[in-house]
């Protein structure tokens, strides 16, 4: 394992699960009106939109936080319930799997679209993905991955989206996870990848750049760039992982520095009270105790180069079988209620 890392996987999210955003309670939806707010308070309140202004992402009013929430209602745990609630009425990204990826895209972005907001998507399917890891894994070979991009990029179509593109990818490259023999064909992959998404009409995409933790700008920078970072719309750091968001910037805007001043995008879902520093420092990334929600989903953020605060990794699902956690990607109450519970700001 590496403790850097901090990719949480969601690759097991089913076709079947992922096909019900292509009837996706649009009647659940709210309005796309740019003031339609987020949820009332109470248990048996909606989940609906944030505001547009300052959230333009949409918020999957049959997420998986939405649906345990709804089971913990149904149980009488209406304390429980609302603090999954605070993870439940915020945009988080959805995590495309293998299965009928065209389907899956398609059904997320015409739900986004009839809402009036921007579907937010995760490609986790690198061939030899996460070095054999929680979240091992990925396409099988180089046309396999060609051919999930192709079926990604003809469900997202010309509505509008945004990609971050394989957490840990690049990264992998260069910390020595990945092995040399993979190097050639991943950077030809992920270049091919930004090529095509780039080339829709309303899609924006940032290739992942790991985090603050795991090293230097200076290691990664080029190998960015090898893996097509200059046709992207910037990179993403902090996926998955817990570092602040004030240290997420200063890491972002050292590597933005060297890549031609490319913004980026932070993802603060967890990262509220900072990094794990105890334990195994090669599983502090992995469901570390005592943790909160960050700051919330939006384009209002604390510097220029930064476009967006996301809720990239999905609170409240494990990042794999480590600290008493279930499998990675699949929900953990007790873990979802302290995250939220700990991240309060009311």
């Amino acid at each position: 394992m590496y403790g850097s890392r901090g990719v949480g996987a969601f690759a097991g999210r089913r076709a079947s699960a992922a096909v019900l955003g292509a009837v996706l309670l649009i009647t659940g939806c709210s309005s796309g009106d740019d003031e339609g707010g987020g949820s009332g308070k109470g248990a048996d309140a909606a989940i609906t939109q944030q505001p547009k202004g300052a959230s333009p992402f949409w918020v999957n009013p049959q997420g998986n936080a939405a649906q345990q929430m709804a089971d913990l209602e149904k149980d009488g745990k209406k304390a429980e319930a609302e603090q999954v609630r605070k993870i439940a009425e915020q945009p988080t990204a959805e995590w495309i799997s293998p299965e009928n990826p065209e389907e899956q895209t398609r059904g997320f972005t015409e739900a986004a679209d009839e809402a009036g907001r921007t579907a937010l998507l995760v490609l986790y399917n690198i061939p030899h993905r996460d070095c054999g890891q929680y979240s091992q894994g990925g396409a099988a070979d180089g046309d396999a991955y060609r051919s999930f991009i192709d079926g990604v990029a003809k469900g997202i179509g010309d509505r509008a989206a945004t990609v971050i593109l394989e957490p840990d990818a690049v990264l992998h490259l260069v910390d020595g996870c990945t092995p040399e023999k993979f190097h050639e064909e991943r950077y030809d992959l992920l270049s091919g990848a930004v090529d095509k998404l780039t080339g829709l009409k309303n899609t924006t995409v940032y290739l992942d750049a790991g985090n603050a933790g795991w090293g230097s700008p200076d290691q990664i920078h080029e190998p960015l760039k090898w893996a097509g970072l200059d046709k992207a719309d910037g990179f993403s750091v902090n996926v998955s992982n817990f570092y602040s968001t004030e240290d997420s910037i200063a890491y972002g805007k050292k590597l933005s520095a060297k890549v031609g001043d490319k913004p980026f995008v932070i993802d603060t879902s967890r990262n509220g009270n900072g990094p794990y520093t105890q334990g195994d420092a090669d599983e502090r990334w992995c469901n570390p105790p005592g943790r909160a929600l960050g700051e919330t989903p939006t384009t209002e953020t604390a510097d220029p180069l930064v476009d967006a605060y996301l809720w990239v990794k999905r609170p409240g699902e494990s990042d794999g079988e480590c600290k008493g956690g279930p499998k990675a990607g699949e929900w953990w109450e007790d873990y979802a209620v302290k995250l939220a519970e700990a991240g309060d700001r009311d």
